[in-house]
């Protein structure tokens, strides 16, 4: 399976399942979707070449050069480069029979929040319940639960997660010591990370987390005026003046690594190019603006007639970026990071996050949900911290659930970066989560396509 595709003046051919991806020049881009056939046939080489040259005689080339682009295409394919199988379709069965351990949480240490932001799926922290705080005793449980079901793993993820967790800071305090009072008796590593809006942080808090904390995660949407439209505090009035100083002071205590700006685009900034412009002007380097997810009522919401200015925007953000980076001033765009050299692993290919599986949501009073976006749903309630998982049918819908039970995904160009999609966007969407978000899909797929010519034009550079 081969995706081609124009972006940026270049011509680009991805083989899907090996992951390679070729730069070429116009001739053999033409060239390349008449050759398959050919190139897998059981004939010898020569008659191949012989073959090919006739089934590329109308491109406007001379002989010599059309042998030489068919020898290339052939050698490309005799390498496992080019027109590759799919080794993992014979593989999926297996691999979902394999023992799953879970590895990480994400620590509802407060339902509650300072802020009102419109879009936020937690419904101003309270997850279609009621407002709590995660007591110690709690979370206590659930890193022991954690301990107990992550078999021979040594590094564990945990997520401090709200609403805004800064609101019950000193039981998040308590919780990382009593982590790291676990390491070495069970021969385990924990990965702290913090996310909030940032209205309560001070310099206090940084020093803390940047001693204990992996990653710190900080919600701004961009410019100003657009943040404050999205994120108010509870009387109306924006936050952006509140936090925006104070992010940008926490990420240079981090030495602008190990810590994301997280943003969220709307109807209202489709030109959120501008926000993410913003944000790196403003001295941030590592950055994410993702699109929200809302219901199709909404005026925010992303309906299907955006598409278009969508991904026209994503092109000129990668554009802008690039220009940013020849000019010494370049920064990380999360959905633009990609590995073409390694790639992603079997196990992220085929199980994506691990929702339900691997990773695993905590209210503040112990239930397990597959993950964050599910909380407060109660057909997706697993158990709890102190009886473990109790819905093994939901693991088992969970596990079952890869690109290759999702219809939608097995000719997907994009099914080995995104993994399928997410399980809850499916299920808010489908009522079930062995479907995807196509809007989502869209965008991820110029997504890809994107990261994918940041590459070959950073390889010019």
């Amino acid at each position: 399976m081969i995706h081609q595709y124009q972006n940026n003046g270049y011509h680009i051919v991805l083989d899907v399942n090996s992951g390679c991806v070729h730069v070429v020049d116009e001739p053999v881009y033409a060239a390349i979707p008449k050759l398959e056939a050919i190139a897998l046939c059981e004939e010898n080489r020569e008659k191949k070449i012989e073959q090919g040259v006739a089934a590329i005689s109308s491109l406007e080339i001379g002989e010599d050069e059309k042998r030489e682009i068919v020898e290339e295409i052939l050698t490309l394919a005799e390498a496992g480069q080019l027109y590759t199988p799919d080794e993992y379709a014979s593989y999926i069965e297996e691999f979902q029979q394999r023992e799953t351990v879970v590895k990480a949480l994400c620590l509802h240490i407060a339902h509650d929040c300072n802020l009102a932001c419109r879009y936020c799926f937690a419904e101003e922290g309270e997850y279609h319940g009621r407002r709590a705080l995660m007591s110690y005793e709690v979370g206590r449980k659930a890193l022991d639960f954690l301990v107990a079901n992550s078999g021979s793993r040594i590094n564990l993820e945990v997520d401090f997660f709200g609403g805004e967790p800064l609101m019950n800071w000193d039981v998040v305090k308590q919780l990382v010591a009593y982590g790291r009072s676990l390491e070495e008796p069970h021969n385990k590593k924990f990965r702290f990370t913090l996310t909030t809006n940032g209205v309560l942080l001070n310099d206090e808090i940084m020093e803390f987390v940047n001693r204990e904390m992996s990653n710190l995660v900080l919600s701004i949407d961009g410019r100003r005026e657009v943040h404050d439209r999205m994120r108010p505090f509870r009387g109306g009035q924006g936050s952006y003046d509140k936090v925006a100083e104070t992010f940008r002071r926490a990420a240079e205590s981090r030495q602008q690594k190990e810590y994301y700006v997280r943003g969220t685009f709307t109807r209202n900034n489709l030109d959120f190019t501008q926000d993410v412009l913003h944000l790196a002007d403003q001295g941030f380097e590592q950055i994410s603006v993702e699109p929200v997810v809302a219901d199709p009522k909404e005026d925010y919401a992303i309906r299907e007639e955006d598409i278009p200015a969508i991904l026209e925007e994503y092109d000129r953000l990668a554009k802008e970026l690039l220009a940013r980076r020849k000019a010494g001033r370049g920064v990380n765009f999360f959905h633009f990071m990609i590995d073409l050299k390694g790639g992603p692993c079997v196990a992220k290919r085929l199980s994506g996050c691990g929702a339900g599986t691997e990773y695993l949501a905590v209210t503040p009073w112990g239930d397990l949900y597959p993950c964050h976006q599910f909380v407060g749903r109660e057909d997706y309630w697993m158990g709890n911290v102190t009886e473990g998982v109790l819905r093994k049918d939901l693991v088992k819908e969970f596990k079952s659930c890869s690109v290759y039970s999702k219809e939608k995904c097995r000719n997907c160009f994009a099914k080995f970066y995104c993994s399928g999609g997410c399980a809850a966007n499916s299920q808010q969407v489908h009522g079930h989560i062995n479907d995807v978000y196509d809007l989502g899909c869209e965008l991820q797929r110029k997504r890809v396509e994107c990261a994918i010519m940041i590459k070959a034009a950073e390889a010019d550079l």
